[in-house]
């Protein structure tokens, strides 16, 4: 039982932690779509994913994305740079994301201990009476 409930407390902080994501400190996508404004309808596409992904909170998506675009090779030195700072915006955003719902989950799993405690306290003193 007291696994079950701090099981829960655990997915219930995961979720809310990776939904949470607040416009501050948000990753910008601008020079990507700027320099492959001319690109051809594939690259467009992929980065309308990577474009959708980043939105969406989606990391590790746009990573993969980002990642076929970066090798395609008829890449601009602008679209590789700009590439290159996106995907830094990205997994840096990514790792503050799981480091907050890390800690969410630690919140929530004391949490869920304290009223485990409290709860098997009442328990038992309901027993001896």
């Amino acid at each position: 039982m007291k696994r079950t409930t701090l099981l829960a407390a655990l997915l219930a902080a995961l979720s809310l932690g990776l939904a949470a994501c607040s416009k501050e400190g948000a990753v910008d996508t601008s020079k990507v779509e700027s320099s492959f404004a001319a690109a051809d309808a594939p690259a467009k596409s992929e980065v309308a994913k990577v474009v959708d992904s980043v939105k969406a909170g989606d990391y590790a998506g746009a990573t993969a994305s980002l990642q076929k675009l970066a090798s395609n090779a008829k890449l601009t030195p602008e679209q590789k740079q700009s590439l290159s700072d996106l995907l830094a915006q990205v997994q840096a955003k990514a790792k503050e994301v799981l480091a907050k719902a890390g800690e969410q989950a630690a919140d929530a799993a004391k949490k869920a201990q304290d009223a485990t405690g409290k709860a098997l306290q009442d328990v038992g003193g309901a027993l001896k009476k």
